[in-house]
């Protein structure tokens, strides 16, 4: 089984990577996970005037690794070994594509992340995944 496990740095991304780390474990099968950083750029766009490509993907990576940092060390200590993928562009939409192109069998994610009190009961990417993910999702609190 491949799992994708989409994080933001939020605690609920952090438990959602902490349930598959558990899943994986009680299935004691063959099972792979995938920790998934995905930012928008498209706020950018105005400091891509003055600011080269070059020190915007240095600043984007380091804010995907700074967020997958917390995740990566709970698989771990878990003894669950993964992989990390870094993507920009529109958030759901790299998951989704990320997720079928990959042919991942589960999405596990937090279903609250970066966006807080816009969407205060389900995140606006939590919402659109399990909307549109021919996979299967599991939302974690």
């Amino acid at each position: 089984m491949k799992i994708l496990v989409p994080v933001d740095g939020s605690k609920s991304s952090l438990n959602a990577a902490k349930y598959a780390a558990k899943l994986v474990k009680d299935f004691r099968s063959k099972c792979t996970i995938t920790l998934a950083s995905v930012h928008d750029d498209i706020g950018l766009g105005h400091v891509k005037q003055f600011v080269a490509k070059s020190v915007v993907d240095d600043y984007l990576r380091e804010v995907s690794e700074k967020e997958l940092k917390s995740a990566q060390k709970a698989l771990d200590a878990a003894g669950i070994k993964h992989t990390m993928v870094i993507k920009r562009g529109n958030v759901a939409e790299e998951i989704l594509n990320l997720a079928n192109k990959e042919k991942f069998d589960l999405i596990i994610m937090g279903c609250k992340g970066r966006t807080g009190i816009l969407d205060a009961l389900l995140g606006s990417v939590a919402q659109k995944v399990s909307a549109n993910a021919k996979q299967a999702v599991l939302l974690v609190k």
